[in-house]
């Protein structure tokens, strides 16, 4: 360890970890080691490991980790772990609310039926934290994030700390560009209506209704492919007749096309292999090219 690295482990100790397995903290249960792994404790250490790191040095940020394929060989730079210390979610009147990107989805969802706000049931059918759904326009049950923010608080790298209009980014399905590449999601002010008669019932159902037709409880990411325009990723994929393929311990759930299973025993490189092969076969059969909504990151081993 080089001196400049002992003394920044130093700065940050019990909170920055070397060489910390990201099968810890993805959804699929698979991912090597990142070379540093940092839990800030607030807004104030955040901005302080950032301008401490390095310039050149890889930056990630995670959730739940319920969008994410590390590859076997880890993440080389830092991973900055939101879930935790950025879980501050608070009415603000006026149907707004305020909600910090560590704050998982369902915890939203329950908070607004609470207070009689809506349409925010739909939170509840995303397996992740605010952060992840900004960044990618997460949705379900026919909602989608951005339909509801009106300002974000953002970070860049240098620890500064600014907030943005949601009109400063343009937002498309499962898709958002941001003014500036180097910025992360701290929180957002989002709006719903009063809707006295909302009820956790609603979310009960909701839920019950996923249950019936998702693989919920099983090592997954959720909904593997976005849904092409006119059509659905599960549809093509059951169509293609690839329920049940096999790579290694990965498999397509036999309950959902769509989802892509860890029985207990992939790598990340039987996910990714069953990915391309997936995406391969409905290519060859129907013409169509599937994207991912998982993110892949991270080197092979």
């Amino acid at each position: 360890m080089s001196a400049l690295e002992s003394s920044f482990e130093s700065r940050f100790a019990g909170r920055l970890h070397r060489n910390e397995p990201m099968s810890r903290h993805t959804s699929w249960h698979v991912g090597g080691p990142a070379d540093w792994f940092f839990e800030p404790r607030d807004r104030a250490d955040l901005g302080d490991f950032l301008r401490a790191l390095p310039r050149e040095t890889p930056l990630w940020w995670v959730g739940l980790g319920s969008n994410l394929l590390v590859r076997d060989g880890g993440l080389r730079g830092a991973v900055i772990l939101t879930h935790g210390a950025f879980s501050r979610l608070e009415e603000r009147g006026d149907g707004e609310v305020w909600c910090e990107a560590g704050v998982p989805c369902a915890r939203i969802a329950r908070h607004c039926v609470r207070l009689g706000l809506g349409p925010a049931e739909f939170f509840a059918g995303i397996p992740g934290t605010l952060g992840g759904a900004l960044a990618m326009n997460a949705g379900a049950f026919g909602g989608e994030t951005w339909q509801h923010v009106e300002q974000v608080e953002v970070i860049d790298r240098s620890g500064e700390i600014r907030l943005r209009a949601a009109a400063e980014y343009r937002v498309g399905y499962r898709h958002i560009e941001a003014p500036v590449s180097d910025e992360a999601f701290l929180a957002a002010r989002l709006r719903f209506e009063m809707r006295p008669g909302s009820h956790s019932d609603t979310i009960r159902e909701l839920l019950l209704e996923r249950k019936s037709k998702q693989p919920i409880g099983e090592w997954s990411c959720g909904s593997v492919f976005i849904n092409p325009p006119g059509d659905h990723a599960a549809r093509l994929i059951e169509a293609a007749g690839l329920k049940g393929l096999r790579v290694g311990g990965a498999l397509v759930s036999p309950k959902h096309a769509n989802f892509i299973i860890n029985d207990g025993d992939a790598s990340a490189a039987d996910l990714e292999a069953l990915l391309g092969e997936v995406r391969a076969r409905v290519a060859d059969r129907f013409g169509i090219e599937l994207r991912t909504e998982v993110r892949i990151i991270g080197e092979a081993a």
